[in-house]
């Protein structure tokens, strides 16, 4: 993933977050038993080291802070291993320094420490280690410095991703404001130039120009100082004021000169923060200014006049495009008023006004369209026209026939390989004639980088797809065309079934290369294309228009045909599937924001249909939406709420192997009874609440309230009441899920044998080495595991085996064609065979009829679970008929 990120531009000191830093090791310390300190790439403290008072003090008493600071020094030699080891005669201690590198460079030092149980327990006579102290094993320190190492290069490249976005959006902002400056510019000297002909009195034209570069660069004042006869005094002779009671042109009289500390033929830029002597700052408070540009204006060789800005603003600091303006002005004022002085000599004036314009900083040329003559360029524009003017072609590129007497276009030269901001007027030359004046910029670097803004503004730094913010462009552009056309084009919202659980299982590199493959497999598909988006971390959007729409069934299929077949990841096949929402336009709207939420509407219908397919939008869903938007209030209410607005019925459980067919327990199954909505059915919350992440408080509430009623049960005379209690894949994915079971245990002190949870079949499919690690580690606390809903699951026999299990539940779909489908009698038989071999026990759910509990128990099922004996009740009805 890193190589698909540009780091060149970000500061490797601002990725060193501590905050964040502190918070990720006292989680991960908390999860893996070992205890971590983090260091400075200076050899500095950077975190507070892990552990309770107790702790950190037997630790100091066992390591002394040389060591510490020896593996530290070790691991910062950027030409070792990341990993140093620190021996200690203890065997029951492991410690050891891991260097975290970002971009070639170490960013920071993790320093931990392990106590190995194992050693702990066999070996008494080494170091005594408290209770309170965690402990660990060797193979999990190993694994969990290796889990650290990968997780702290991700918390890096994480901040860098902040940073380059920060940026990207910064640099494009800038971009645009600086493209449109030099826009509103170029135009503005273009005028300014043209005053260089003006027949106006001098007064007016200085008046004009003063206007316009204080228009331009929002400078709220402008004047021209001259010199009196005497040299010794000073007075205004020209002014321009935004706010025109501010003028001061009259009381600017005969200043004498030593009250103007600039009239010294110098250039002078005074911005707010600079530091000037006492004399301009007296000068700048009686200007009432706090910035000013003073440039000087010779005649005859003598600085005898001075063209002063000034601003009020606090925060003025003079950019170097500004006084380049100003200065390029100055130099028109000169040329203006050199021409004056030589009484209007053509000569005297083309050689200032050449002078001048060499200097302006674009291309300048005057061309006679009447006579195709060119009649003066400058030496910038040469070097901008040159294959255009060795080749004869400047009239073509000059001059079309639509364009107007002023006009402004941004032009790519593919002769000259440039990108140019043109602006031509007509003004009347020396001869009273009508000419084409030109002005040219060369903008094709700041339009490269614009180009490359532009990219990084649009496009997902992951997939290379177009982003959200250009779908929603694209999709404006695509609902006018076919408004226009008659037509009729398709807003696909895609959504990937449960990529939580990969990403969470094997790591969030592993889910980016899946994101990388699906999107590379969708675009190849035929009417596709570039019109593919991707709009969140695991969602994309696709749209179809034109002659593609007539295919959109055949896009669909191939869209679902790449899911069908599994994906190739860490080593081994893993199943992701996608549920797509389907929105027409213009039929379901014509807007944009409108249709990306009625394609979403579509999707959400498609999860709760049991994800896995495609659905189009109705109107009617925006009922179903409007319902789910209160379900959702609601629901999260309840939960906030100490979950006391959800129930828990139970079902029972029989054991048909003893005489009276005795109930041995129950099923305990949620629902909710909203005060607002009513009471909801699972099938209409379950799966919203593990969309939005509520299961986990709702499902702990469950476990613990099963577990105490169950103890109540034991309690009262059946010692040997078990409950049934289901665990979401969301549930069982939580890192903590064990610690929960064994609080559970603890808070409600319930006979482990007694509290049985049942897990999906799917979890084990997507990853196989977590399920059994997660399962085992409940087992091992006595709690005994139950798989729910066998047989409906990918290659079941195939992992049945592996799974570490007590029940196998066989699902309702193979029980409701007992005695009249060969193949669910036989399927049945067979699991019951296959989980005697294994030492397992059979439930099977779903039993309604007598033909089916007959056949079931000449089958020597052990336990049966349906309305044939009783539905899921509330806890009173139950215990009123299977407890008192």
């Amino acid at each position: 993933m890193e190589n698909a990120l540009n780091f060149s531009e970000i500061k490797l000191d601002s990725l060193v977050d501590t905050k964040l830093i502190q918070r990720f090791q006292d989680r991960f310390c908390k999860a893996n038993h070992i205890y971590l300190t983090g260091f400075g790439k200076d050899a500095g403290i950077l975190t507070e080291r892990y552990g309770s008072k107790e702790e950190l003090q037997f630790i100091k008493e066992l390591v002394r802070p040389d060591e510490w600071y020896s593996l530290v020094a070790r691991a910062q030699d950027e030409f070792v291993e990341n990993i140093v080891e620190q021996d200690f005669p203890e065997r029951n201690i492991k410690m050891c320094a891991l260097s975290t590198k970002f971009e070639g460079h170490i960013q920071m030092v993790w320093v931990a420490i392990g106590f190995l149980g194992e050693y702990i327990e066999n070996n008494p006579e080494h170091t005594p280690v408290p209770d309170y102290i965690l402990k660990t094993s060797s193979t999990r320190f190993y694994h969990s410095i290796e889990f650290l190492e990968l997780l702290s290069k991700y918390v890096f490249i994480t901040k860098a991703n902040e940073l380059i976005a920060q940026s990207a959006l910064n640099k494009n902002k800038d971009a645009m404001s600086e493209i449109s400056a030099q826009l509103y510019r170029s135009e503005s000297l273009t005028k300014i130039v043209t005053m260089l002909e003006s027949e106006a009195a001098f007064g007016q034209i200085i008046d004009d120009i003063l206007r316009e570069v204080c228009s331009t660069l929002k400078i709220p004042r402008g004047m021209l100082l001259r010199k009196d006869g005497d040299c010794n005094t000073v007075s205004m002779i020209c002014e321009y004021c935004m706010n025109p009671k501010m003028a001061q042109i009259s009381s600017m009289q005969a200043v004498p000169i030593e009250e103007l500390p600039f009239f010294n033929e110098k250039n002078y830029v005074i911005s707010a923060d600079s530091m000037v002597p006492q004399v301009y700052k007296d000068l700048m408070e009686k200007f009432c200014a706090v910035a000013g540009v003073f440039q000087p204006i010779e005649v005859n060789g003598k600085v005898m006049m001075y063209l002063c800005f000034l601003d009020t603003s606090t925060e003025q600091v003079w950019e170097t495009e500004t006084i380049k303006f100003i200065n390029d002005a100055k130099r028109i004022v000169q040329t203006i008023l050199t021409k004056r002085i030589a009484k209007n000599s053509l000569a005297s004036s083309y050689a200032s006004l050449e002078a001048i314009l060499e200097n302006v900083g674009c291309g300048i040329c005057v061309y006679d369209m009447h006579q195709h003559k060119l009649l003066y360029r400058n030496q910038q524009f040469k070097d901008i026209y040159s294959k255009s003017l060795s080749s004869g072609n400047l009239e073509k590129v000059l001059y079309l026939e639509d364009e107007q007497d002023v006009s402004f276009r941004e032009v790519y030269m593919a002769d000259e390989e440039r990108w140019i901001d043109q602006y031509k007027t007509n003004i009347k030359w020396v001869d009273g004639s009508t000419v084409l004046l030109c002005t040219a910029y060369d903008i094709t670097e700041k339009k490269r980088y614009q180009e490359k803004i532009e990219h990084q503004a649009n496009n997902d730094f992951l997939t290379g797809l177009y982003n959200r913010m250009r779908c929603e462009q694209d999709l404006e552009k695509y609902i006018r065309i076919v408004q226009s056309s008659g037509e009729k084009g398709a807003l696909l919202y895609i959504d990937l079934d449960d990529f939580k659980h990969i990403n969470d299982g094997l790591g969030h590199q592993y889910g980016d290369v899946l994101l990388k493959t699906i999107s590379h497999s969708l675009q190849k598909i035929s009417g596709i294309g570039s019109n593919c988006y991707r709009v969140g971390g695991d969602e994309f959007m696709v749209i179809i228009t034109g002659q593609n729409y007539k295919r959109i069934e055949t896009i669909c299929d191939d869209i679902r045909d790449i899911f069908n077949r599994p994906w190739f990841l860490k080593g081994e096949d893993y199943y992701c599937t996608t549920s797509m929402g389907i929105v027409v336009f213009p039929d379901d709207g014509d807007v944009v924001e409108d249709l990306i939420r009625k394609a979403d509407i579509a999707l959400f219908r498609a999860k709760r249909s049991g994800k896995n397919c495609v659905q189009y939008y109705s109107d009617a869903d925006e009922d179903v939406s409007s319902h789910r938007l209160d379900v959702e209030k609601n629901m999260r209410k309840a939960a906030m709420d100490s979950c006391d607005e959800f129930e828990i019925y139970y079902q029972p459980i029989i054991d048909v192997t003893k005489e009276n067919n005795p109930c041995c327990g129950a099923e305990a199954l949620i629902r909710w009874n909203s005060p607002e909505l009513g009471f909801i059915a699972p099938d209409d919350f379950i799966p919203l609440a593990e969309y939005l992440g509520l299961i986990n408080p709702i499902g702990d509430f469950v476990l613990l309230q099963a577990a105490k009623r169950c103890k109540y049960w034991n309690d009262m005379g059946h010692p040997n009441y078990k409950v049934n209690v289901n665990l979401s894949v969301v549930q069982l994915l939580q890192s903590d899920i064990v610690k929960k079971v064994q609080d559970v245990l603890e808070e409600t002190r319930i006979n482990p044998k007694n509290l049985t949870l049942e897990v999906t079949e799917s979890l084990a499919i997507n990853d196989m080495g977590r399920m059994k690690s997660i399962l085992g580690q409940i087992r091992e606390l006595g709690v005994r595991v139950a798989l729910d809903d066998f047989g409906t699951g990918y290659s079941s026999l195939n992992h049945i085996r592996e799974i570490p299990l007590d029940i196998i539940k066989i699902d309702r779909c193979f029980i409701k064609n007992l005695t009249k489908d060969d193949f669910s009698d036989a399927f049945v038989q067979m699991v019951h065979e296959l989980a005697k071999a294994l030492d397992l026990k059979i439930c099977v759910e779903g039993v309604e009829t007598d033909e089916q509990y007959e056949l079931l128990k000449k089958m020597n099922i052990e336990m049966i679970q349906g309305f044939y004996f009783g539905k899921p009740v509330k806890v009173e009805e139950f215990e009123k008929q299977y407890v008192e």
